[in-house]
């Protein structure tokens, strides 16, 4: 990233064309730059009509200007939004027009929000919340994402690292000035006890991961059985409409097929999977080698057995499988507990398909029991996390080593929670977390 003294600008509202478009400047110039455009500019934070002009003066727009002095704004910095009509070219000549003073130019991917790090708006996980919530398909994810942008998860962890301060302060007091009068002797006793209750809370957020990435990344739920055990329809039949190609053929599916779902709320990866079976066709044996793959990277197998059918039952591997009799309107009876299957349908009259959604809601949410949404989802909180909770037993059970020892422990403890937020040691971070963005956010 180039240095913040520039004055940067980019659209920031969706694709275009649209019916409004919103070109948002951030530095020390956006306030001069615009004016120089609109004249002069509106009360702070209050939006008036401006003719906006090109800068030999000819018009562009008629459009809303607001501004928002720093420290007030999003980014910390002076702030201008431009709403102009969402017309492709005329963002195009504003956007130009804004290029063509010394000391602008067009910002790069997630440097509105940077800054808004930079200039302490904003920590690394609200920032990593931000982009969750920009790209939240369900309700699920928009909740979760919304937990971590107000900062009620940054809460929880500067609340850790304050208590771990505060136990490191008392061991300190002890080392430092255990000559003192008024330093009762072995005061760091007290603070063992918070130790305790703080790795246990660590494993109770660890524990909760799981849960966290489901909701933000998805529920993966592999369909996987014979060929020709109904698993194409059934995958057209639960999106609604014909997503992968179904014949009376064995073997018509040789990769994987995916597609999304929201459950309620929840995001849903759906898959179709080659046939289970013996075969010497080498197109199809590496569709069954994926598929395989797939069935045992799965948070849940749907296991389809053809009731019509006489064929022995294909093992799988995963624990986590809900057995499915299909075809069920080819029976003249309902053999599903003779099968010894989970539920029975058909895709061809429709009857099973509410319970069997209903039945995926069920076992997502047993899956996902959390009494907050304040919870992880990213694998980088997870690693620092899981190594401040290491740091702190150290600290704990090595009673047989000096206090001095055991203090550094809790200090090394403590500055992983400070990484989480992005206190100490973030420039590495940085270029990964701000990529996820797009220019003009």
């Amino acid at each position: 990233m180039t240095a913040s003294r520039d004055t940067i600008f980019a659209l920031a509202s969706g694709g275009l064309p649209a019916g409004v478009a919103v070109v948002r400047l951030s530095g020390p110039l956006a306030c001069p730059v615009a004016a120089s455009m609109v004249g002069a500019l509106p009360v702070p934070r209050t939006a008036a009509l401006r003719t906006i002009r090109d800068t030999d003066g000819s018009m562009l727009d008629q459009g809303l200007v607001i501004v928002f002095p720093g420290p007030n704004s999003f980014t910390g910095e002076d702030c201008v939004e431009l709403h102009l009509h969402g017309g492709p070219a005329l963002v195009a000549a504003t956007l130009k027009s804004l290029a063509g003073f010394s000391g602008c130019r067009l910002a790069e991917a997630g440097e509105f929000s940077r800054r808004a790090f930079e200039n302490g708006k904003m920590d690394l996980v609200e920032i990593e919340g931000l982009a969750d919530l920009l790209a939240a398909e369900t309700e699920m994810q928009r909740r979760l994402a919304t937990e971590q942008s107000n900062g009620h998860l940054s809460s929880i962890y500067e609340g850790w690292r304050e208590r771990l301060v505060f136990c490191r302060a008392m061991i300190e007091a002890e080392l430092d000035f255990s000559d003192e009068g008024d330093i009762p002797g072995a005061v760091s006793d007290q603070v063992w006890s918070e130790i305790e209750t703080l790795i246990r809370e660590l494993d109770q957020v660890l524990g909760q991961l799981k849960s966290g990435e489901i909701i933000r990344d998805g529920f993966k739920v592999v369909i996987a059985g014979r060929p020709n055990s109904g698993k194409s329809s059934l995958l057209n039949a639960l999106v609604s409409r014909d997503v992968a190609i179904v014949t009376h053929f064995a073997g018509t599916t040789r990769d994987i097929l995916h597609c999304e779902l929201d459950l309620s709320g929840y995001k849903v990866h759906l898959y179709d999977t080659a046939g289970l079976r013996e075969t010497d066709e080498p197109v199809e044996r590496e569709g069954i080698r994926r598929a395989l793959l797939s069935i045992d990277d799965a948070d849940l197998v749907l296991h389809l057995v053809d009731l019509s059918a006489n064929e022995a039952i294909v093992e799988i591997s995963n624990p986590h499988v809900l057995k499915i009799g299909t075809k069920n309107d080819l029976l003249q009876i309902d053999s599903g507990t003779i099968r010894s299957v989970d539920l029975v349908l058909s895709t061809e009259t429709g009857s099973g398909l509410v319970e069997l959604r209903s039945r995926l809601l069920t076992e997502l949410q047993d899956r996902v029991q959390v009494n907050s949404l304040a919870i992880p989802s990213r694998l980088r909180h997870a690693q620092l996390l899981s190594s401040a909770k290491l740091h702190l037993m150290d600290a704990l059970n090595l009673t047989a080593h000096p206090l001095e020892i055991r203090a550094e422990s809790l200090r090394l403890g403590s500055d992983d929670l400070a990484r989480v937020t992005g206190r100490i040691d973030t420039e590495t971070l940085l270029g990964k977390i701000f990529s996820e963005f797009c220019v003009g956010k």
